[in-house]
């Protein structure tokens, strides 16, 4: 089995996972819902649900950011326009998304360990958005992390407002609105 292959066999095996850990979670609440449990209803062994999520939490907040490999990052990621860059990649996700987020999200804003977990990665993902801004040569490594900080978790309360809000209108709306006080940091580049 090629590599291409595998990802996608690995991808839609933690897509499936993550559908009936909802169903469950949506059934029965959070708390009440066993890793053994989401394992049987998924039709995998309970060492899968841990080795492709970690945590229960971890089914909930794992999505294709955490597996991306940096030059993918790299592609995505335009350091002379992060807040444009992001908000192009929320865009093209709620395109491809094939149900709504919200099904999930809710989860992120209802139960505290989920917040938790969902923080934890936010801080794993500026951890390696940082060293390209710096590589960029614009920023100091300090002013790398504070604004790589405050473009992730800029993303985190633009969707926090989102769902409060009842999620009827795109994410992207709300993190092209969030984002503006960021544009200081990064005019876009028709501004520059």
């Amino acid at each position: 089995m090629g590599n291409g292959l595998r990802e996608r066999w690995r991808i839609n095996a933690m897509r499936t996972i993550q559908e009936r850990a909802l169903d469950l979670f949506d059934a029965r609440g959070f708390d009440a819902v066993t890793i053994e449990e989401i394992a049987a209803a998924a039709e995998v062994s309970p060492s899968s649900v841990y080795r492709y999520f970690g945590t229960k939490e971890g089914l909930l907040v794992a999505d294709e950011f955490d597996s991306m490999s940096q030059e993918t990052l790299e592609g995505i990621l335009d350091v002379n326009d992060p807040v444009g860059s992001l908000l192009r990649a929320v865009v093209k996700y709620e395109a491809t998304a094939e149900q709504t987020p919200q099904r999930r999200v809710r989860y992120f804003f209802k139960v505290p360990s989920v917040r938790m977990a969902a923080c934890a990665a936010l801080d794993r993902a500026s951890q390696r958005i940082a060293p390209m801004l710096v590589t960029s040569g614009g920023m100091t490594t300090t002013q790398a992390r504070v604004a790589a900080n405050a473009l992730v978790f800029g993303y985190f309360a633009a969707l926090e407002q989102w769902y409060l809000d009842g999620g009827a209108d795109p994410i992207a709306k709300y993190v092209d609105d969030g984002m503006q006080p960021l544009r200081g940091l990064w005019p876009t580049p028709d501004e520059a």
